[in-house]
């Protein structure tokens, strides 16, 4: 396997699992608390179903939303990078950083810190530009 696959792949689970965290962090808020917004998850737990979600569920799926507008891109252009045979050296640290300004976007999304969820945001599109200029450069 190509330094760069394994560089990718490597990130892929990272993102994945990351994401994955965030749906169990849901979960469990909505556990602890026994508050459901569906109907037949409340009855499961012979509650009531509630309005609204509670706040911790609601800022992770705003967070879960925003890893689905970037994410995929990073998965296509992250791909085609691998596929095209771009510089090893330039790829995998645009891999690693956007894998690392998507981890600190979660952190800094759930904790409400800003600035720092805006340049941890703005530092994964930088890196998804960086990936796009890498496959321009290989069809040209």
């Amino acid at each position: 396997m190509s330094d760069l696959l394994q560089a990718y792949a490597g990130c892929v689970l990272v993102l994945c699992l990351k994401m994955l965290a965030i749906s169990c962090y849901q979960g469990f808020f909505r556990i602890r608390g026994l508050a459901f917004t569906n109907l037949e998850d409340a009855a499961f737990f012979s509650r009531q179903a509630q309005s609204e979600e509670l706040s911790h569920v609601s800022r992770a799926k705003k967070a879960w939303a925003n890893d689905l507008e970037n994410i995929p891109l990073f998965f296509v252009l992250g791909g085609l990078c691998v596929a095209l045979g771009s510089s090893s050296v330039v790829t995998v640290w645009l891999f690693g950083g956007f894998t690392v300004a998507r981890l600190a976007h979660t952190v800094t999304y759930l904790a409400r810190w800003q600035p720092w969820r805006t340049v941890a945001y703005v530092g994964g599109v930088m890196c998804l530009f960086g990936l796009g200029t890498m496959v321009i450069s290989r069809l040209i």
